[in-house]
């Protein structure tokens, strides 16, 4: 077997189309770990056909524990692993076919891969957010996630590599969806930050953080070319530290 592809999920019926309408033609099989989905998530994965092979698990709050079982359970000599709201280009569609058929170099493991991310009715070209890069194309056996962080990439023994062309990021079509991620990507920091005994100081997270982060989004990576859409995603990305420090403060009393 080839190429698996692998993807966790948890109630993404209105997004699962994404990986799979781009890429279940060419590759030898599907991977879903889904953790316990309320919606139609897990029918929708099968009707696409006898190549997709769910597995029920927990929710975990680190998701990338499932994208973990996901690729652990995979087959293929190499594998592709995409969140349930990313796409496939053709042009990287190419790329991809043409490494795991022996077109690559022969010493790459593993490949860094642009990313695009949607927003509110854009893709960010802007902000520190273009050309987001993740690895998302690996050899069986040479990728592992350290499920140590929110933002982290699978961590690979080996040489990595770059392709070229785009992988497409639905994440964010709307608000209440961006806000839903802002809120758990926060809270999950926050248990992060006591797991590892952290002391965030109020200053920092209030004032030094969220202003640095804001300039450099907004005016060194020249998010305003962003129009409206970059000005929403630096502001909410610079806060993001406001509701870190008060969600480690609320965690540490419970």
């Amino acid at each position: 077997m080839r190429l698996s592809l692998c993807i966790a999920t948890y109630n993404e019926e209105n997004f699962l189309q994404f990986p799979l309408d781009s890429s279940y033609d060419f590759v030898d099989e599907v991977i879903i770990v889904d953790g316990s989905s309320t919606d139609n998530t897990v029918q929708k994965a099968k009707a696409y056909g006898d190549k997709v092979t769910v597995y029920k698990e927990d929710n975990p709050p680190m998701f990338h524990i499932n994208k973990q079982k996901a690729i652990e359970r995979a087959s293929g000599d190499w594998i592709l692993q995409l969140d349930a709201d990313e796409a496939v280009t053709p042009e990287l569609k190419r790329e991809i076919l043409d490494v795991v058929t022996g077109g690559g170099d022969k010493k790459t493991v593993a490949y860094w891969i642009p990313r695009k991310n949607y927003f509110l009715g854009k893709f960010l070209t802007k902000g520190g957010v273009y050309p987001d890069y993740t690895i998302r194309l690996y050899k069986k056996g040479v990728a592992h996630f350290p499920c140590k962080t929110v933002h982290e990439n699978v961590a690979v023994k080996g040489a990595i590599g770059h392709l070229k062309n785009d992988l497409l990021h639905y994440a964010d079509p709307k608000f209440d969806r961006y806000l839903k991620r802002w809120k758990r990507y926060s809270t999950l920091d926050a248990r992060i930050m006591i797991k590892n005994k952290e002391k965030p100081d109020m200053l920092s997270y209030f004032i030094i953080k969220p202003i640095r982060w804001f300039l450099s989004a907004y005016g060194r990576h020249k998010g305003f070319l962003d129009g409206w859409q970059g000005f929403v995603f630096a502001f909410f990305s610079s806060i993001r530290f406001w509701r870190i420090y008060t969600e480690y403060q609320r965690l540490k009393k419970l």
